[in-house]
């Protein structure tokens, strides 16, 4: 599996765990035995997926501080996966595995092609939009 696989899992399993309100430990390993075929990306999901389940609340924030006026609670559920993904990304691999760690514009090129696959036509601009705002905030 390729780390492009992975990310993609990686949302799918955000939006799961959002649409379901099921966070549970059963749900997240349900989910890795259905869709993680290879294990080679298996320590890269694991690491980004603990560091979006740990800092989640503050994700959100981040999210909605740089959405300009939209709230949570009216995104597309699509594109705040992704966003939640690539946020957890951007700000919270700190202290990971280098390997795991991804240059700003692959993580927010990354994003914008799952919002485009996934989202509506719009999708891709707003996930781009937003990360791009925080990416300049950051640096």
């Amino acid at each position: 599996m390729r780390r492009t696989e992975a990310r993609e899992n990686l949302m799918m399993l955000i939006f799961q765990m959002d649409a379901q309100q099921d966070r549970s430990e059963e749900a997240i390993n349900a989910f890795k035995r259905n869709y993680m075929f290879e294990s080679d990306q298996l320590g890269y999901f694991d690491t980004v997926l603990g560091r979006y389940l740990l800092n989640s609340t503050e994700i959100d924030d981040i999210i909605e501080k740089n959405s300009s006026g939209w709230h949570l609670s009216r995104m597309a559920k699509v594109d705040l996966a992704v966003s939640r993904l690539a946020v957890t990304e951007l700000c919270f691999m700190d202290g990971a595995e280098e390997s795991f760690r991804a240059p700003t514009g692959a993580a927010i090129n990354e994003a914008v092609n799952l919002a485009k696959k996934y989202g509506s036509e719009e999708s891709g601009r707003f996930v781009n939009a937003v990360l791009g705002k925080i990416a300049r905030s950051r640096s």
